[in-house]
């Protein structure tokens, strides 16, 4: 069950500075699908996490990948997905301890407050699809079908913390 991470916890763009949570968070939500490149669950589901969050681009909420690597091996996993979304790094995890995860991928959506409204962990399409309702609900947008023609089985999802 994920949990209200301190807004003081810094997250690191792929190429950039880190900042705080707090000032990712000023204007937009947040939507973060959380992934762990070193496992099969998140390589199975990464064309999916690609088409959920391409649905809230233009949203009230900031999409992004949050992934378990440093910045080369993040770009090895991604690839051109890299250039599309704004991605965090968390190499040691520190994002994924606060956020409380148990198993990745995840899929996270935080108010501007830096509340966890709600989360799935693992792939349950009726619990990313809850999650995609409340980020819908939240900005006034409409989610994308979950599930859709290509996406995976449900599979409980690795160890968040390795």
């Amino acid at each position: 069950m994920a949990t209200n991470p301190p807004i003081d916890l810094v997250l690191t763009p792929l190429g950039a500075e880190g900042r705080p949570l707090s000032d990712w968070l000023t204007t937009f939500h947040m939507a973060t699908v959380v992934l762990d490149p070193y496992t099969n669950e998140s390589s199975w589901i990464l064309k999916t996490a690609v088409r959920v969050l391409d649905g809230f681009r233009d949203s009230h909420a900031r999409v992004s990948l949050t992934v378990t690597a440093d910045a080369d091996d993040t770009r090895a996993f991604l690839g051109p997905i890299a250039d599309r979304f704004l991605v965090y790094c968390d190499p040691d995890r520190a994002a994924v301890r606060a956020y409380g995860l148990g198993a990745l991928p995840a899929f996270v959506f935080m108010s501007v407050d830096g509340n966890v409204v709600a989360s799935a962990e693992g792939w349950n399409s009726a619990e990313w699809r809850a999650v995609a309702q409340e980020i819908a609900r939240w900005t006034k947008w409409q989610a994308p079908a979950i599930p859709a023609a290509g996406d995976p089985g449900p599979f409980r999802g690795s160890a968040a913390l390795g």
